[in-house]
């Protein structure tokens, strides 16, 4: 229910707006950018920067701020040790950047970001470590980006991509969003999965719980032809997450579609 003291964003877009509210410039990830690889160096800095030092922050930010709660997280279970895809509602900056780990735990994660994720002067020099694979800008870096993609399928990891591309803070229902993305699981042969973020009231905080809800795994329709069978993989990760965003019961955020001048 709307109040009075209530945030009001008006948007035009729901599949192009941005709402994250910082102000980097992107950097161009061009055929030069490097999305790490399989070395020893690089195994050994991942397992600093990604295991001992951000897994620890992420699990206890993720419990002190917000409770945060997984539902469902055994349905990965029986692919704990093959390579899967996982999609998920994009809507905190910080939370979304940490709980994929912990939602694919045991699997070594990596993230399909946009370029600002990786644009920062000294943090972005750590991101491959941390997982982080940048939406390629050319035919060159598309081909290392796709290199890179294959190379973390054969170690079996999980690649985590948020559809909605934008971040809408504390958004409580499921922006639309493409199918282009559904194209990896399927080119790769791998399981796909989802889970939905939800903000749930907390009975001594203002601040709502994250309640993280998985499910799958979903396999594309082998009777269906190339562009039939991504639109339908879409389509049912999309319903899913749709169903499952009505455990939303805290609104700090409303947003209202703006009307065209």
């Amino acid at each position: 229910m709307l109040n009075n003291n209530k945030k009001i964003i008006y948007y035009k877009d729901e599949l192009n707006d941005e709402f994250a509210g910082d102000s980097i410039k992107p950097r161009a990830i061009d055929q030069s950018y490097w999305y790490g690889d399989n070395s020893l160096f690089f195994r050994t800095m991942r397992l600093f920067w990604y295991r001992i030092f951000a897994f620890p922050i992420a699990v206890a930010f993720l419990i002190l701020k917000y409770r945060h709660k997984i539902i469902n997280r055994s349905v990965l279970r029986p692919y704990k040790n093959k390579a899967v895809f996982i999609y998920a509602n994009h809507t905190n900056n910080i939370a979304d950047a940490l709980i994929p780990s912990l939602v694919s735990f045991p699997h070594s994660t990596y993230v399909v970001v946009n370029a600002n994720n990786v644009s920062m002067p000294l943090l972005g020099k750590i991101t491959p470590y941390l997982g982080a694979l940048p939406l390629p800008d050319n035919l060159a870096a598309t081909k290392n980006f796709m290199n890179t993609v294959k190379l973390r399928v054969s170690e079996n990891a999980s690649i985590m991509i948020y559809p909605e591309a934008h971040i809408w803070p504390f958004y409580t229902k499921i922006r639309p969003f493409t199918d282009l993305s559904f194209r990896y699981p399927i080119q790769q042969g791998c399981p796909t999965f989802c889970f939905t973020n939800t903000y749930q009231k907390r009975r001594l905080s203002k601040t709502p719980r994250i309640v993280t809800y998985v499910d799958g795994p979903f396999f594309p329709d082998e009777t269906l032809g190339k562009k039939e069978k991504q639109a339908d993989l879409r389509d049912r990760v999309y319903q899913t997450m749709c169903e499952r965003s009505k455990n939303n019961n805290v609104e700090l955020i409303k947003y209202c579609r703006k009307e065209q001048d």
